[in-house]
Protein backbone atom coordinates (compact mmCIF):
# COMPACT_ATOMS: atom_id res chain seq x y z
CA UNK A 1 0.00 0.00 0.00
CA UNK A 2 1.62 3.22 -1.19
CA UNK A 3 1.49 6.17 1.17
CA UNK A 4 2.02 9.87 0.45
CA UNK A 5 5.37 11.28 1.48
CA UNK A 6 3.81 13.55 4.09
CA UNK A 7 2.05 10.56 5.69
CA UNK A 8 5.20 8.42 5.79
CA UNK A 9 7.14 11.18 7.48
CA UNK A 10 4.43 11.63 10.09
CA UNK A 11 4.05 7.90 10.81
CA UNK A 12 7.69 7.16 11.44
CA UNK A 13 8.09 3.58 12.63
CA UNK A 14 4.43 3.18 13.64
CA UNK A 15 2.49 0.42 11.94
CA UNK A 16 -0.71 1.12 9.97
CA UNK A 17 -3.42 -1.40 10.91
CA UNK A 18 -6.20 -0.07 8.65
CA UNK A 19 -6.57 2.23 5.66
CA UNK A 20 -9.90 3.71 4.51
CA UNK A 21 -10.22 5.37 1.11
CA UNK A 22 -12.27 8.58 1.31
CA UNK A 23 -12.40 9.26 -2.43
CA UNK A 24 -9.84 10.76 -4.73
CA UNK A 25 -6.46 10.73 -3.00
CA UNK A 26 -7.86 11.40 0.50
CA UNK A 27 -7.73 8.65 3.11
CA UNK A 28 -7.62 7.56 6.75
CA UNK A 29 -4.54 5.80 8.11
CA UNK A 30 -5.31 4.09 11.45
CA UNK A 31 -2.55 2.97 13.81
CA UNK A 32 -2.94 1.33 17.24
CA UNK A 33 -2.70 4.70 19.01
CA UNK A 34 -4.02 7.33 16.57
CA UNK A 35 -5.79 8.05 13.30
CA UNK A 36 -4.26 10.18 10.54
CA UNK A 37 -6.55 12.04 8.12
CA UNK A 38 -4.80 12.82 4.82
CA UNK A 39 -6.11 15.53 2.48
CA UNK A 40 -4.63 15.83 -1.00
CA UNK A 41 -4.12 19.18 -2.65
CA UNK A 42 -7.32 20.56 -4.12
CA UNK A 43 -9.25 23.71 -4.92
CA UNK A 44 -10.17 24.42 -1.31
CA UNK A 45 -7.07 23.31 0.60
CA UNK A 46 -3.46 22.31 0.29
CA UNK A 47 -2.01 18.89 1.07
CA UNK A 48 -2.27 18.23 4.81
CA UNK A 49 -2.36 15.57 7.55
CA UNK A 50 -4.44 15.75 10.76
CA UNK A 51 -3.80 13.55 13.78
CA UNK A 52 -6.53 12.21 16.12
CA UNK A 53 -5.48 10.37 19.27
CA UNK A 54 -7.38 7.26 20.38
CA UNK A 55 -7.40 8.33 24.01
CA UNK A 56 -10.94 9.73 23.74
CA UNK A 57 -13.55 9.43 26.48
CA UNK A 58 -16.55 9.58 24.19
CA UNK A 59 -17.40 8.96 20.53
CA UNK A 60 -20.39 10.56 18.80
CA UNK A 61 -21.55 10.26 15.20
CA UNK A 62 -23.74 12.57 13.12
CA UNK A 63 -24.88 11.67 9.61
CA UNK A 64 -26.16 13.77 6.75
CA UNK A 65 -27.23 12.94 3.25
CA UNK A 66 -23.72 13.49 1.86
CA UNK A 67 -21.38 14.17 4.78
CA UNK A 68 -20.86 12.53 8.16
CA UNK A 69 -18.89 13.58 11.23
CA UNK A 70 -17.13 11.48 13.86
CA UNK A 71 -16.41 13.51 16.99
CA UNK A 72 -13.83 12.37 19.57
CA UNK A 73 -14.31 13.93 23.00
CA UNK A 74 -11.10 14.22 25.05
CA UNK A 75 -12.72 15.66 28.17
CA UNK A 76 -10.79 18.71 29.36
CA UNK A 77 -8.74 18.75 26.16
CA UNK A 78 -11.81 19.46 24.01
CA UNK A 79 -13.20 17.74 20.94
CA UNK A 80 -11.87 16.86 17.50
CA UNK A 81 -14.06 16.10 14.48
CA UNK A 82 -13.36 13.94 11.44
CA UNK A 83 -15.43 14.86 8.35
CA UNK A 84 -15.88 12.20 5.71
CA UNK A 85 -18.43 11.04 3.11
CA UNK A 86 -21.48 9.27 4.52
CA UNK A 87 -20.90 6.33 2.18
CA UNK A 88 -17.51 5.66 3.85
CA UNK A 89 -18.70 6.04 7.47
CA UNK A 90 -19.23 2.37 8.33
CA UNK A 91 -15.83 1.38 6.97
CA UNK A 92 -14.09 4.12 8.94
CA UNK A 93 -15.90 3.62 12.25
CA UNK A 94 -14.79 0.07 13.01
CA UNK A 95 -10.99 0.70 13.08
CA UNK A 96 -11.47 3.99 14.97
CA UNK A 97 -13.69 2.35 17.63
CA UNK A 98 -11.26 -0.55 17.88
CA UNK A 99 -8.37 1.84 18.57
CA UNK A 100 -10.33 3.81 21.18
CA UNK A 101 -11.46 0.65 23.02
CA UNK A 102 -7.90 -0.69 23.04
CA UNK A 103 -6.53 2.60 24.34
CA UNK A 104 -9.12 2.61 27.15
CA UNK A 105 -8.37 -1.00 28.16
CA UNK A 106 -11.72 -2.42 27.06
CA UNK A 107 -10.12 -4.74 24.48
CA UNK A 108 -6.85 -6.59 24.58
CA UNK A 109 -3.97 -5.39 22.45
CA UNK A 110 -4.34 -8.22 19.93
CA UNK A 111 -8.14 -8.48 20.10
CA UNK A 112 -10.06 -7.66 16.95
CA UNK A 113 -13.64 -6.54 16.30
CA UNK A 114 -15.78 -8.98 14.34
CA UNK A 115 -18.77 -6.68 13.85
CA UNK A 116 -19.99 -3.26 14.98
CA UNK A 117 -23.76 -2.72 15.19
CA UNK A 118 -25.24 0.77 15.55
CA UNK A 119 -28.91 1.08 16.40
CA UNK A 120 -30.95 4.08 17.50
CA UNK A 121 -29.69 4.27 21.10
CA UNK A 122 -27.77 1.01 21.31
CA UNK A 123 -24.26 0.07 20.22
CA UNK A 124 -23.15 -3.57 20.20
CA UNK A 125 -19.49 -4.39 19.59
CA UNK A 126 -18.89 -8.09 18.91
CA UNK A 127 -15.18 -8.67 19.54
CA UNK A 128 -13.05 -11.79 19.52
CA UNK A 129 -13.32 -12.48 23.28
CA UNK A 130 -16.24 -10.38 24.53
CA UNK A 131 -19.39 -8.41 23.76
CA UNK A 132 -19.44 -4.68 24.56
CA UNK A 133 -22.82 -3.00 24.92
CA UNK A 134 -23.49 0.72 25.23
CA UNK A 135 -26.89 2.39 25.67
CA UNK A 136 -27.22 6.10 24.96
CA UNK A 137 -27.24 8.78 22.28
CA UNK A 138 -23.47 8.55 21.75
CA UNK A 139 -21.70 5.72 20.02
CA UNK A 140 -19.57 4.94 23.07
CA UNK A 141 -18.54 6.46 26.39
CA UNK A 142 -17.36 5.32 29.81
CA UNK A 143 -20.84 4.04 30.75
CA UNK A 144 -20.78 0.66 29.01
CA UNK A 145 -21.15 -3.05 29.83
CA UNK A 146 -18.81 -5.83 28.75
CA UNK A 147 -19.44 -9.60 28.85
CA UNK A 148 -16.42 -11.86 28.46
CA UNK A 149 -17.07 -15.14 26.69
CA UNK A 150 -15.51 -17.13 29.53
CA UNK A 151 -18.46 -16.08 31.72
CA UNK A 152 -21.16 -16.77 29.11
CA UNK A 153 -22.82 -20.18 29.54
CA UNK A 154 -25.83 -19.88 27.22
CA UNK A 155 -27.15 -17.84 24.30
CA UNK A 156 -30.81 -17.56 23.29
CA UNK A 157 -32.88 -15.48 20.88
CA UNK A 158 -36.53 -14.57 21.47
CA UNK A 159 -38.42 -13.48 18.35
CA UNK A 160 -40.88 -10.61 18.48
CA UNK A 161 -43.10 -8.69 16.08
CA UNK A 162 -40.73 -5.70 15.90
CA UNK A 163 -37.55 -6.58 17.83
CA UNK A 164 -35.61 -9.72 18.63
CA UNK A 165 -34.32 -10.17 22.18
CA UNK A 166 -30.78 -11.47 22.63
CA UNK A 167 -30.43 -13.30 25.96
CA UNK A 168 -26.95 -13.98 27.36
CA UNK A 169 -26.54 -16.10 30.47
CA UNK A 170 -23.54 -14.60 32.29
CA UNK A 171 -22.48 -16.13 35.63
CA UNK A 172 -25.97 -17.57 36.08
CA UNK A 173 -27.72 -14.25 35.36
CA UNK A 174 -29.67 -13.53 32.19
CA UNK A 175 -28.65 -10.34 30.39
CA UNK A 176 -30.79 -9.26 27.47
CA UNK A 177 -30.94 -6.52 24.87
CA UNK A 178 -33.18 -5.97 21.86
CA UNK A 179 -32.22 -5.61 18.22
CA UNK A 180 -34.44 -4.76 15.21
CA UNK A 181 -35.72 -7.77 13.32
CA UNK A 182 -34.02 -6.71 10.09
CA UNK A 183 -30.60 -6.86 11.82
CA UNK A 184 -31.31 -9.85 14.08
CA UNK A 185 -29.85 -12.39 11.66
CA UNK A 186 -26.53 -10.54 11.37
CA UNK A 187 -26.30 -10.11 15.15
CA UNK A 188 -27.05 -13.78 15.71
CA UNK A 189 -24.46 -14.90 13.17
CA UNK A 190 -21.72 -12.68 14.65
CA UNK A 191 -22.44 -13.69 18.26
CA UNK A 192 -22.69 -17.41 17.56
CA UNK A 193 -19.55 -17.55 15.43
CA UNK A 194 -17.34 -15.71 17.92
CA UNK A 195 -18.78 -17.39 21.04
CA UNK A 196 -18.58 -20.92 19.63
CA UNK A 197 -15.09 -20.26 18.28
CA UNK A 198 -13.96 -19.11 21.73
CA UNK A 199 -15.32 -22.27 23.39
CA UNK A 200 -14.22 -24.48 20.46
CA UNK A 201 -17.65 -26.10 20.03
CA UNK A 202 -19.93 -26.51 17.02
CA UNK A 203 -23.36 -25.57 18.39
CA UNK A 204 -25.19 -23.90 21.25
CA UNK A 205 -26.01 -27.35 22.65
CA UNK A 206 -22.29 -28.08 22.72
CA UNK A 207 -21.74 -24.79 24.55
CA UNK A 208 -24.31 -25.72 27.17
CA UNK A 209 -22.74 -29.14 27.61
CA UNK A 210 -19.27 -27.61 27.92
CA UNK A 211 -20.37 -25.05 30.52
CA UNK A 212 -22.53 -27.42 32.62
CA UNK A 213 -20.75 -28.45 35.89
CA UNK A 214 -19.87 -32.15 36.25
CA UNK A 215 -22.17 -34.33 38.42
CA UNK A 216 -20.95 -35.92 41.69
CA UNK A 217 -19.70 -39.56 41.92
CA UNK A 218 -22.67 -41.96 41.42
CA UNK A 219 -21.25 -44.52 43.96
CA UNK A 220 -21.22 -41.96 46.74
CA UNK A 221 -24.74 -40.92 45.78
CA UNK A 222 -25.95 -44.55 46.08
CA UNK A 223 -24.23 -44.95 49.45
CA UNK A 224 -26.00 -41.85 50.69
CA UNK A 225 -29.33 -43.23 49.58
CA UNK A 226 -28.70 -46.51 51.51
CA UNK A 227 -27.95 -44.62 54.70
CA UNK A 228 -31.31 -42.87 54.59
CA UNK A 229 -33.63 -43.88 57.46
CA UNK A 230 -36.79 -45.69 56.36
CA UNK A 231 -40.01 -45.19 58.27
CA UNK A 232 -41.94 -48.03 56.58
CA UNK A 233 -44.85 -47.88 54.23
CA UNK A 234 -47.30 -46.32 56.71
CA UNK A 235 -50.75 -47.51 57.83
CA UNK A 236 -53.05 -49.25 55.35
CA UNK A 237 -56.32 -47.53 54.44
CA UNK A 238 -59.50 -48.89 56.04
CA UNK A 239 -61.27 -49.58 52.78
CA UNK A 240 -58.76 -49.99 50.06
CA UNK A 241 -61.16 -51.60 47.53
CA UNK A 242 -64.83 -51.52 48.56
CA UNK A 243 -67.00 -54.08 46.76
CA UNK A 244 -69.78 -52.90 44.48
CA UNK A 245 -73.36 -53.82 45.61
CA UNK A 246 -74.76 -56.82 43.76
CA UNK A 247 -78.50 -56.26 44.32
CA UNK A 248 -80.40 -53.18 43.19
CA UNK A 249 -82.10 -51.35 46.04
CA UNK A 250 -85.84 -51.45 46.13
CA UNK A 251 -86.13 -47.68 46.07
CA UNK A 252 -84.09 -47.30 42.84
CA UNK A 253 -85.54 -44.60 40.57
CA UNK A 254 -83.89 -45.63 37.28
CA UNK A 255 -85.76 -48.34 35.38
CA UNK A 256 -83.87 -51.08 33.57
CA UNK A 257 -83.54 -50.90 29.80
CA UNK A 258 -86.53 -52.78 28.36
CA UNK A 259 -85.60 -52.25 24.69
CA UNK A 260 -89.00 -50.64 23.87
CA UNK A 261 -89.50 -48.28 21.06
CA UNK A 262 -88.26 -44.73 21.47
CA UNK A 263 -90.72 -42.00 22.34
CA UNK A 264 -89.58 -39.83 19.46
CA UNK A 265 -90.21 -42.48 16.77
CA UNK A 266 -92.52 -41.45 13.92
CA UNK A 267 -94.53 -43.46 11.35
CA UNK A 268 -93.00 -44.44 8.09
CA UNK A 269 -92.61 -41.38 5.88
CA UNK A 270 -92.80 -43.52 2.74
CA UNK A 271 -96.42 -44.35 3.46
CA UNK A 272 -97.28 -40.68 3.63
CA UNK A 273 -95.44 -39.98 0.38
CA UNK A 274 -97.41 -42.75 -1.40
CA UNK A 275 -100.74 -41.25 -0.47
CA UNK A 276 -102.25 -39.13 -3.24
CA UNK A 277 -105.26 -36.90 -3.38
CA UNK A 278 -107.86 -38.40 -5.68
CA UNK A 279 -109.29 -34.94 -6.30
CA UNK A 280 -105.98 -33.83 -7.87
CA UNK A 281 -106.34 -36.47 -10.60
CA UNK A 282 -109.84 -35.39 -11.62
CA UNK A 283 -110.15 -33.43 -14.85
CA UNK A 284 -111.66 -29.93 -14.64
CA UNK A 285 -113.88 -29.22 -17.69
CA UNK A 286 -113.64 -25.44 -17.25
CA UNK A 287 -109.84 -25.55 -17.32
CA UNK A 288 -109.88 -27.49 -20.63
CA UNK A 289 -112.18 -24.95 -22.20
CA UNK A 290 -109.95 -22.03 -21.17
CA UNK A 291 -106.82 -23.76 -22.51
CA UNK A 292 -108.45 -24.43 -25.92
CA UNK A 293 -109.55 -20.77 -26.18
CA UNK A 294 -106.07 -19.53 -25.43
CA UNK A 295 -104.50 -21.75 -28.10
CA UNK A 296 -107.03 -20.58 -30.74
CA UNK A 297 -106.35 -16.90 -29.97
CA UNK A 298 -102.60 -17.49 -30.26
CA UNK A 299 -103.03 -19.14 -33.71
CA UNK A 300 -105.17 -16.23 -34.91
CA UNK A 301 -102.56 -13.67 -33.78
CA UNK A 302 -99.80 -15.54 -35.60
CA UNK A 303 -101.79 -15.62 -38.86
CA UNK A 304 -102.51 -11.90 -38.66
CA UNK A 305 -98.85 -11.08 -38.08
CA UNK A 306 -97.74 -13.14 -41.11
CA UNK A 307 -100.35 -11.34 -43.27
CA UNK A 308 -99.02 -7.93 -42.23
CA UNK A 309 -95.41 -8.93 -42.97
CA UNK A 310 -96.33 -10.12 -46.51
CA UNK A 311 -98.17 -6.87 -47.22
CA UNK A 312 -95.17 -4.83 -46.09
CA UNK A 313 -92.83 -6.79 -48.34
CA UNK A 314 -95.04 -6.17 -51.39
CA UNK A 315 -95.17 -2.47 -50.56
CA UNK A 316 -91.38 -2.19 -50.38
CA UNK A 317 -91.02 -3.90 -53.77
CA UNK A 318 -93.51 -1.53 -55.28
CA UNK A 319 -91.63 1.51 -53.92
CA UNK A 320 -88.37 0.54 -55.57
CA UNK A 321 -89.77 0.42 -59.14
CA UNK A 322 -89.66 3.73 -61.02
CA UNK A 323 -92.94 5.27 -62.10
CA UNK A 324 -93.61 6.45 -65.62
CA UNK A 325 -93.81 10.07 -64.44
CA UNK A 326 -90.22 10.05 -63.08
CA UNK A 327 -87.80 12.15 -65.19
CA UNK A 328 -84.35 10.87 -65.93
CA UNK A 329 -81.64 13.39 -65.02
CA UNK A 330 -78.24 13.73 -66.58
CA UNK A 331 -75.37 11.79 -65.06
CA UNK A 332 -72.62 13.59 -63.20
CA UNK A 333 -70.10 12.41 -65.76
CA UNK A 334 -71.95 14.18 -68.52
CA UNK A 335 -72.28 17.36 -66.47
CA UNK A 336 -68.60 17.26 -65.68
CA UNK A 337 -67.67 16.89 -69.32
CA UNK A 338 -69.85 19.80 -70.27
CA UNK A 339 -68.44 21.99 -67.52
CA UNK A 340 -64.87 21.13 -68.46
CA UNK A 341 -65.18 22.19 -72.08
CA UNK A 342 -63.87 25.69 -72.68
CA UNK A 343 -66.31 28.30 -73.80
CA UNK A 344 -65.80 30.91 -76.42
CA UNK A 345 -63.28 33.58 -75.50
CA UNK A 346 -61.84 31.77 -72.48
CA UNK A 347 -58.34 31.28 -73.91
CA UNK A 348 -57.96 34.95 -74.72
CA UNK A 349 -58.76 36.05 -71.17
CA UNK A 350 -56.26 33.56 -69.71
CA UNK A 351 -53.54 34.81 -72.05
CA UNK A 352 -54.17 38.39 -70.95
CA UNK A 353 -53.89 37.43 -67.22
CA UNK A 354 -50.67 35.52 -67.78
CA UNK A 355 -49.27 38.42 -69.66
CA UNK A 356 -49.84 40.73 -66.69
CA UNK A 357 -47.81 38.47 -64.29
CA UNK A 358 -44.47 38.55 -66.11
CA UNK A 359 -41.40 38.36 -63.75
CA UNK A 360 -39.67 41.61 -62.91
CA UNK A 361 -42.67 43.76 -63.69
CA UNK A 362 -44.12 43.49 -60.07
CA UNK A 363 -41.22 45.49 -58.43
CA UNK A 364 -41.57 48.47 -60.81
CA UNK A 365 -42.42 51.60 -58.87
CA UNK A 366 -42.42 49.77 -55.47
CA UNK A 367 -38.91 50.79 -54.31
CA UNK A 368 -37.72 47.15 -53.76
CA UNK A 369 -34.89 45.40 -55.53
CA UNK A 370 -34.40 41.66 -56.06
CA UNK A 371 -31.88 39.92 -53.71
CA UNK A 372 -28.53 39.10 -55.25
CA UNK A 373 -26.67 35.76 -54.55
CA UNK A 374 -24.64 35.73 -51.26
CA UNK A 375 -21.22 35.82 -52.82
CA UNK A 376 -19.77 38.73 -50.93
CA UNK A 377 -16.43 37.86 -49.29
CA UNK A 378 -17.16 40.12 -46.31
CA UNK A 379 -20.11 37.91 -45.30
CA UNK A 380 -17.91 34.79 -45.36
CA UNK A 381 -15.29 36.48 -43.18
CA UNK A 382 -17.88 37.52 -40.60
CA UNK A 383 -19.28 33.97 -40.43
CA UNK A 384 -15.80 32.50 -39.91
CA UNK A 385 -15.05 34.95 -37.09
CA UNK A 386 -18.38 34.15 -35.44
CA UNK A 387 -17.63 30.40 -35.64
CA UNK A 388 -14.28 30.91 -33.88
CA UNK A 389 -15.97 32.84 -31.06
CA UNK A 390 -18.57 30.11 -30.54
CA UNK A 391 -15.93 27.36 -30.44
CA UNK A 392 -13.86 29.30 -27.91
CA UNK A 393 -16.91 29.80 -25.69
CA UNK A 394 -17.69 26.07 -25.84
CA UNK A 395 -14.16 25.26 -24.67
CA UNK A 396 -14.53 27.66 -21.76
CA UNK A 397 -17.86 26.10 -20.78
CA UNK A 398 -16.32 22.62 -20.77
CA UNK A 399 -13.46 23.81 -18.54
CA UNK A 400 -15.90 25.48 -16.15
CA UNK A 401 -17.99 22.32 -15.98
CA UNK A 402 -14.95 20.21 -15.10
CA UNK A 403 -13.98 22.72 -12.42
CA UNK A 404 -17.47 22.66 -10.87
CA UNK A 405 -17.54 18.85 -10.86
CA UNK A 406 -14.15 18.76 -9.14
CA UNK A 407 -15.34 21.26 -6.54
CA UNK A 408 -18.47 19.20 -5.86
CA UNK A 409 -16.37 16.05 -5.47
CA UNK A 410 -14.10 17.75 -2.93
CA UNK A 411 -17.10 19.01 -0.96
CA UNK A 412 -18.52 15.49 -0.88
CA UNK A 413 -15.26 14.18 0.60
CA UNK A 414 -15.85 16.42 3.62
CA UNK A 415 -13.52 19.31 2.90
Amino acid sequence: MSQPEIVRSDLGDERVVAHVDLGGEDGLYVTPTRTLLYRAEGLLSDESVEEFSHGAERITVSEGRRKAKVTLDYGLDGERTISLPTSRLDRALQPIVRGVLRENGVLDADESIAQLFRFKELTVVVAGERVVRHIGSGLWDQEFESYHYSDVTDLEFEDGSVNTSVVLTVDGQRERFKTPNEDARAVRSALESTLLSYWDVDSIEGLRAATTPEESDPESAEAGEEEDVSFGDGPDPLFADPAAPEDRPENATRAPDDGGPEAGSSPDSGAVADRTDPRAEATDPDADTIARGTAESADAGTAAESTRSEAGARGSEAGTEPTPSTEVTDSPAQNGSDAGSPGPGTGAVADERMGDDQPGEGFEGSGFEAAAPATDEQVFEELAALREVVERQNEELVAQRELIERLIEELRRGR
